[in-house]
C-alpha cells in the first residue's frame, strides 16, 4: 500500500508544479494521507513552517476523498472525492484561496 501511495506522491507533485496556483506546494505522506501545504513563515519575521493546507485520503486504488485544515488545526471533510487530476482540478477551480501563499 506504501509504494502505491508513494507513487501517488510523485504523480501528484508533477500534477502541481504544472499549474501555477498550485506550483511550489510540498506533498507528504502520512498513513493512507497525502498532505498538501506550503512552507510560510509563522509571524511577521518568523521561520519558515510546514503549513498544511488541504489532505487527500485514499479511498480506493485510485480515488481519493478531499478534505480542508480548519483554523483550529482540525481536519474537515468536503463532499469531493476522485482520480487525483480530479482532486487537482476541484483545487484550482474553488479551493485557490485555500492553497495561495501568504
Amino acid at each position: 500500500m506504501q509504494a502505491n501511495l508513494r507513487a501517488a506522491e510523485s504523480k501528484l507533485k508533477g500534477l502541481l508544479e504544472a499549474h501555477e496556483p498550485t506550483a511550489g506546494l510540498y506533498v507528504r505522506v502520512r498513513g493512507e494521507n497525502l498532505i498538501l501545504g506550503r512552507r510560510e513563515p509563522i509571524g511577521p519575521n518568523g521561520p519558515l513552517e510546514d503549513d498544511d493546507r488541504v489532505r487527500l485520503t485514499r479511498l480506493s486504488t485510485s480515488t481519493y476523498g478531499l478534505s480542508v485544515k480548519r483554523h483550529t488545526g482540525r481536519w474537515e471533510r468536503t463532499p469531493f472525492s476522485g482520480t487525483l487530476e480530479e482532486i487537482v482540478d476541484i483545487i484550482l477551480g474553488c479551493m485557490q484561496h485555500l492553497v495561495a501563499p501568504y
